[in-house]
């Protein structure tokens, strides 16, 4: 039985510019601990739709974790503004912290 990012890494080849499937795709890479992985299909994502504020944070949250500061914080402020334009409190609000938590 294949992996959830096998299934879905099927799905994105058949069609590369389904932002759904590369979104499950970079979420099921997220969960297998492939945070590397899921960059592209995040970015994607996030550049395809320029108002969907999760693959920005997933993206900014994997970056900073793979020590990539510089990269993270655009897609984090990114995702601050959207979420505040979308009046989504709480993600804000960890966008907030996360951001002022970030080295210069």
């Amino acid at each position: 039985m294949p992996s959830r990012s096998e299934h879905f890494a099927t799905l994105v080849a058949r069609q590369p510019d389904n932002e759904l499937f590369r979104f499950s795709l970079a979420q099921a890479l997220l969960a297998e601990l492939r945070p590397a992985d899921a960059l592209e299909h995040l970015e994607f994502c996030a550049r395809k739709k320029t108002d969907w504020m999760i693959p920005r944070i997933l993206l900014g949250k994997s970056l900073v974790g793979l020590k990539r500061i510089p990269e993270a914080r655009p897609w984090l402020e990114q995702a601050l503004q959207l979420a505040v334009d979308q009046d989504h409190d709480d993600p804000a609000q960890e966008l907030r912290s996360l951001l002022a938590d970030l080295p210069p």
